[in-house]
């Protein structure tokens, strides 16, 4: 246990210690919030990035219309702490799962998605069973590889559900490989053949004589481009929120919302040497599948892999002296959704990283949510 308390400096956080700039990150929701108003989109952020119940009733306190996750464990913790509108955006066919779906529904405003007939008939059975309703979303295949059913499957996997008995919530379109390709043309380039995806998928189901009540998907890295086509009429971007390393690294869309890092792991120099320092934050702090954290206003240092425990600083050419011994250094993580995985709890504070003062200690609700 961290042991610091609301009111005290961020300088006694001890270390090591997943820290949250609210300010930043409050930002960070009105943005993209005011985004999506201008633009006549619902939001429905993701909250597989945070876990929080406390965050997600932040974003919906600026405007999203409810939440995404995509474990139903997610979605059962953030209901039972009064998240009342959830999209499960991903498939679930287990027949024990989809009875605890079907009980959920009676208890929020719930939608899941789905791609396969079996998917389709096993829900039905849980939602008859139940005596619930629910919103049932056909996923496709935008390009990621993943889960989704072809495009032109779409219309005969809308009208099975509809004769099961369940109600067609529209399509679920989200292409997650393209939020982290670097380049503003290659993820604008995804999106069109995504974009051509949805349309397929749309003149099947209107073949069936239905229409497509709605396209949601988009994420952090592309949301700006699926708001531009014309398609999806709700966004499902999860990372703005903290903006970890690896999203900052892309190379920024033109005219697109500018999001802060609002997510740090704070760190000490336990040791130092001529040629490095090595602070007490390791794989247990931060995860690194997507690559290493930067340290936070220092581009003269890299950080190197140290182990479970430890991070090695290394300065760049030109760089200044190392941080000192017992010096704080705070880290930007390269993924910030299995980082916040990692911790029970996340400190709040305001007023800056050095100088600020805790507000808060904000729980990870759903940490370890994984069925």
């Amino acid at each position: 246990m961290n042991g610091i308390r609301p009111g005290q400096s961020a300088a006694k956080i001890d270390t090591p210690a997943l820290v949250v700039d609210l300010d930043a990150m409050a930002r960070n929701v009105a943005t993209l919030a005011e985004y999506a108003q201008k633009q006549g989109l619902r939001l429905r952020p993701h909250a597989k990035t945070h876990k929080s119940a406390w965050i997600a009733a932040q974003q919906i306190a600026a405007g999203a219309v409810g939440v995404c996750v995509q474990k139903l464990s997610e979605a059962e913790v953030l209901a039972d702490r009064g998240i009342n509108d959830i999209f499960i955006s991903n498939e679930v066919v287990d027949s024990a799962k989809l009875a605890r779906v079907a009980a959920l529904a009676q208890r929020c405003r719930l939608a899941i998605a789905v791609d396969s007939v079996l998917g389709v008939e096993r829900l039905a059975a849980a939602v008859r069973a139940a005596r619930s309703e629910l919103g049932v979303f056909v996923e496709i295949d935008v390009g990621h590889g993943r889960c989704g059913a072809r495009a032109s499957e779409a219309g005969a996997l809308a009208q099975r559900l509809v004769d099961a008995g369940l109600r067609f919530a529209g399509l679920q379109a989200y292409h997650g490989r393209a939020q982290h390709f670097r380049g503003s043309a290659e993820r604008q380039g995804a999106i069109e053949l995504a974009a051509a995806c949805v349309r397929e998928a749309q003149v099947a189901i209107a073949s069936q004589g239905m229409g497509c009540p709605l396209v949601t998907g988009a994420g952090t890295g592309t949301f700006v481009n699926e708001a531009a086509s014309g398609l999806w009429g709700e966004l499902q971007a999860g990372s703005y929120v903290f903006m970890d390393r690896d999203y900052a690294d892309n190379v920024p869309t033109a005219g697109a919302p500018v999001f802060e890092h609002a997510l740090f792991v704070k760190s000490q120099v336990v040791s130092r040497a001529d040629d490095r320092a090595v602070v007490d934050a390791g794989h247990k702090s931060h995860a690194i599948d997507s690559g290493l954290p930067s340290v936070w206003g220092r581009t003269d240092l890299e950080f190197g892999n140290g182990g479970d425990e430890h991070g090695i600083l290394r300065r760049r050419d030109g760089a200044a002296d190392l941080p000192a011994l017992g010096e704080a250094v705070w880290l930007v993580p390269g993924h910030c959704d299995p980082t916040v995985n990692l911790h029970d709890t996340m400190i709040g504070i305001r007023g800056g990283l050095d100088r600020g003062i805790v507000e808060r200690l904000i729980a990870v609700d759903a940490r370890g949510c994984v069925t």
